[in-house]
């Protein structure tokens, strides 16, 4: 797996978010820096776990929905003498 990357319009919004917790949840002030380490080592460290997780929902959905395709075209089998 590649690096999580963000864009910088993307990062920008991360750190406002990050410094936004720190100053509503937790009183206290973390500077622009310190918010950007702190991004780049949640995606380091843990962002696999959240992209894996992601690919698994993904691939449920794509699994439920070839079910309901394989159910749609069952449903448009004509009756024959040979049937599977």
């Amino acid at each position: 797996m590649p690096d999580i990357q963000f864009s910088t319009d993307e990062k920008e919004i991360l750190v406002r978010k990050i410094k936004l917790y720190f100053t509503e949840e937790l009183k206290q002030e973390i500077g622009r820096f310190d918010a950007e380490f702190l991004l780049d080592f949640f995606a380091g460290e843990i962002g696999g776990y959240f992209y894996n997780r992601g690919l698994y929902d993904a691939q449920a959905i794509l699994s439920g929905k070839m079910d309901e395709l394989g159910e749609a075209i069952y449903q448009l089998e004509r009756p024959t003498e040979f049937r599977r």
